[in-house]
């Protein structure tokens, strides 16, 4: 359901012209059409519908991973079945958008309804990371040649400069995808955090569309937000078997693999900033700070408990119950 709101929202904006939809559209289409799937599947699975979000939870021992092949293979499935649902509804567009070609590149191009596709601006990306070396950036700038068997040599912040043994389109591309699947993963933990500021009751799903409506409208311009690899695999698959052939595999010199091993990297960094950083941060409220101080004590028996009578009569076989101002040993 979710992906059928997605990616009909795709198919206005790309078989309209811009006319019929907007990029604005295919972010409220995504952001609300999640909100519909955590109200349908909340219940059921906790409304699991991303496998880096699974992956996320699976590796900080959120949940077991027994249910991660599970969970993928219902999300896959799923997806895939959007896929077909997508393309029967809009058949009659694509055949005629291209006069019955099936393309993947070019302003024809309708592959890019399924999946996202490196667009050309990305050879030119030199954001995220601090700074490029100065022959490398000459390399981007159009001066010098691209070689793709060369590495890139890469300078963060603090770092020594590290030689990456890959294209210089995959270092440009697949930080943008970390960056953006870890913002998606540590908001989430932020939204359902009991011990934080979590959505209210009964609106969580709603905040979580939004979630995904904010990262697509401020962050989703390079790459169409890759942020789920159950969203772009499985529609690639389709698209290959419908028609479109290798190319969908092919273009982007093997762009493909990116929307997906970088969202499962870009969720556990973003669950372990999370975790690590943010939530063991939150101070415990009152009563769980007297809970940890008395913690160390064995029995805690009130100092100011009245003395007990002295009775002529026989004792009773009932135990005497204790003090009022002492605290039972089991609340530790």
């Amino acid at each position: 359901m979710t992906l059928v709101f997605g990616l009909g929202s795709v198919a206005h904006m790309v078989l309209g012209e811009q006319k019929m939809g907007s990029f604005l559209g295919v972010n409220l289409g995504f952001g609300f059409g999640v909100t519909m799937g955590v109200h349908v599947g909340g219940g059921i699975s906790g409304a699991h519908m991303n496998a880096a979000v699974t992956f996320a939870n699976c590796a900080v021992g959120r949940m077991p991973w027994r249910k991660f092949p599970l969970y993928v293979l219902g999300q896959f499935l799923g997806s895939f079945l959007a896929s077909a649902t997508t393309y029967l509804l809009f058949y009659g567009a694509i055949d005629h958008f291209a006069g019955g070609d099936l393309l993947v590149t070019g302003s024809l191009a309708t592959a890019n309804i399924f999946a996202t596709y490196l667009p050309d601006h990305m050879t030119l990306w030199q954001g995220f990371l601090d700074e490029v070396s100065a022959q490398d950036r000459r390399v981007l700038d159009g001066i010098v040649p691209k070689d793709p068997s060369l590495p890139l040599q890469i300078w963060g912040p603090a770092w020594a400069p590290v030689a990456w043994p890959c294209p210089q389109w995959v270092a440009m591309a697949f930080p943008p995808q970390v960056f953006l699947t870890a913002i998606l993963q540590l908001c989430l933990f932020a939204i359902t955090d009991k011990k934080n500021n979590p959505a209210l009751q009964g609106t969580e799903a709603l905040v979580i569309g939004v979630l995904v409506c904010v990262i697509g409208v401020s962050l989703g311009m390079n790459s169409g937000y890759a942020i789920n690899p159950s969203r772009d695999l499985p529609p690639r698959f389709f698209t290959f078997i419908a028609g479109w052939g290798k190319p969908v595999f092919r273009a982007g010199n093997n762009w493909w693999w990116v929307p997906v091993v970088a969202p499962l990297l870009g969720a556990y960094i973003g669950g372990i900033v999370y975790l690590g950083l943010i939530h063991s941060s939150i101070p415990q409220g009152p009563q769980s700070l007297e809970n940890a101080e008395a913690g160390d004590q064995k029995i805690t028996v009130s100092s100011k408990a009245p003395p007990m009578p002295i009775s002529t009569t026989p004792a009773s076989t009932q135990p005497a119950p204790p003090p009022s101002d002492s605290v039972p040993v089991e609340r530790f």
